[in-house]
């Protein structure tokens, strides 16, 4: 038996003896993950330093201080509005929340210099909103699941109908290596919340997080219910071949595929977060240099290595110089005359993504940055102009340092170039005018739109949508009178309701005096 099968089968056993379902085990694991990240921050950011050279003040929370307290106060806020958010989520399945935050102070702190310079939200993503979900789930954790009441009718009249949120069993999480904490803690926070079993896969790629993850995290939680698997290629796919109750895949679309095939064969549910292109807008009428340093922001945080970061530009032509010289101001701003310098600044997770992006650069013209060193796989912040539609760059997504721009004629003409492609993972509008901004989310059909900002729905889709989709929803039906019995139970047997039921009174044993209610379907 293989290494993976045998995680496998000890955490199928471990689900089996049911120690996972109480409610207080649960919110035990929960806070001892929350442990292990406050006491392992300095292991969790020298890994992270060596995988993707993010410095350590970018992933521990003391040297955050004024800018983690923004971060905190954004974060709250995004909370409060999640229910209506997640409402719209679950009820039309494409989720499109328009936050227009266009003078609110608060939540422009996490975006806006001095806070944006040392790549805040980076440490937000790794440390703080694992923290901020844990407290969440936790708090939470006995309304979510607790039974729900659903609308009864002619069948269920008489009885006690609800849904009750079950475990699903065993599930396995398969992690990226761009954000390698949040996006694969998070799944295992709804994993547990629900009462799972995980087997737990960090990337490979992320050589050093995995290593830390497989040698300390079994210390914190139940080893035999969260086991932690790490290998290359071939360990993910003998995981895959084996039998699980749900499967949570982050990565990229071509994996993706393989992961839902591999599922296939055995009628395995999956989630996948796959990575996508995202459109940005820009309005000839808004504030272009406050738009380009937020764009610049959100672009080149964790070297362009974030799957809902701007892909592209579309603006007017008039505009075009202009936003090229503010995003130039912006990229020196952050990163200084030389990012390669900079200690804010990241680098490519390997030669072969290095190779890969610097082949993007071929067919158009370099408008800023450009330099590039293999050997240390560093790319500078680069804006590309003269880009065609079918090159590669427009092709692809691009998961690194590149942002082209793209000129067209108006708004109309942006969401029928948008159309034209895949669907957006993302869409950022930058415009002053709210009938462009409902206009443009209206006839683009993407999972998420936002207007004059970037990323603050990366806290806003949180809380109980891990723990929904780590669990399944079990319809109970409870009669209240079994005699008579309920019409929902009377029709479960021949003759079935085609026929009229009338009650019918009938003696009972002629030694008893008592006379019994029985019910008989009559023609």
């Amino acid at each position: 038996m293989s290494r993976e099968q045998k995680a496998v089968e000890c955490a199928r056993k471990a689900f089996l003896t049911g120690r996972s379902k109480p409610l207080e085990h649960r919110i035990r694991q929960l806070k001892n993950l929350q442990r292990f990240l406050l006491e392992r921050e300095k292991e969790i950011a020298e890994a992270i330093k060596k995988d993707l050279n993010k410095v350590e003040r970018q992933t521990d929370r003391h040297s955050v201080s004024e800018r983690g307290v923004c971060v905190c106060v954004c974060v709250s806020m995004c909370i409060n509005i999640f229910v209506f958010v997640f409402a719209a989520y679950v009820c039309t399945r494409t989720s499109v929340s328009v936050c227009m935050y266009l003078s609110s102070s608060m939540s422009i702190s996490i975006f806006y210099p001095p806070f944006i310079q040392s790549e805040a939200g980076t440490q937000l993503y790794e440390t703080l909103g694992l923290e901020g979900e844990i407290v969440l789930a936790v708090k939470k954790l006995a309304e979510w699941v607790a039974p729900r009441p659903v609308e009864k009718n002619l069948l269920t009249i008489s009885d006690t109908v609800y849904i009750q949120p079950e475990p699903l069993g065993v599930v396995l999480i398969i992690g990226a290596w761009n954000y390698p904490w949040a996006v694969t803690i998070q799944p295992l926070i709804g994993a547990i919340a629900a009462g799972n079993a995980a087997v737990v896969k960090p990337s490979e790629v992320c050589v050093h997080t995995a290593k830390v993850m497989e040698d300390l995290l079994p210390a914190y939680i139940d080893k035999e219910l969260y086991p932690v698997v790490t290998g290359g290629v071939s360990e993910t796919q003998e995981l895959l071949r084996q039998r699980f109750d749900h499967v949570f895949y982050t990565g990229n679309s071509m994996v993706g595929k393989l992961v839902m095939e591999a599922a296939a064969k055995h009628l395995t549910p999956i989630t996948l977060e796959l990575g996508g292109k995202s459109p940005c807008y820009i309005d000839k009428n808004c504030d272009i240099p406050i738009a380009c340093r937020r764009v610049t922001w959100g672009k080149y945080s964790n070297c362009g290595q974030t799957c809902i970061a701007p892909d592209y530009i579309l603006c007017e032509p008039s505009i075009q110089d202009r936003v090229l010289e503010e995003i130039k101001k912006s990229i020196k701003a952050f990163y200084t005359e030389d990012p390669k310098t900079c200690p804010d600044y990241g680098r490519i997770i390997n030669q072969r993504h290095f190779k890969r992006i610097m082949a993007m650069t071929e067919d158009s013209t370099i408008a800023i940055g450009g330099d590039s060193d293999e050997s240390t796989c560093y790319i500078a912040p680069t804006v590309l102009k003269d880009v065609q539609v079918n090159s590669k760059v427009m092709q692809e997504e691009i998961f690194g340092p590149l942002l082209p721009i793209l000129t067209v004629s108006g708004v109309d003409e942006a969401i029928n170039f948008i159309n034209k492609g895949e669907k957006p993972l993302a869409l950022y509008i930058f415009s002053p005018d709210d009938k462009v901004t409902t206009h443009t989310c209206t006839h683009i059909e993407n999972t998420q739109a936002h207007a004059q900002q970037l990323f603050i729905f990366k806290t806003i889709m949180v809380g109980s949508f891990f723990f929904i989709k780590m669990c399944h929803s079990l319809s109970l039906l409870s009669p209240l009178l079994l005699n008579p019995p309920s019409l929902a139970l009377l029709s479960l047997h021949p003759p079935s309701l085609s026929l009229s039921l009338v009650p019918s009174l009938s003696l009972g044993d002629k030694e008893s005096d008592s006379r019994d209610l029985q019910w008989r379907s009559v023609g």
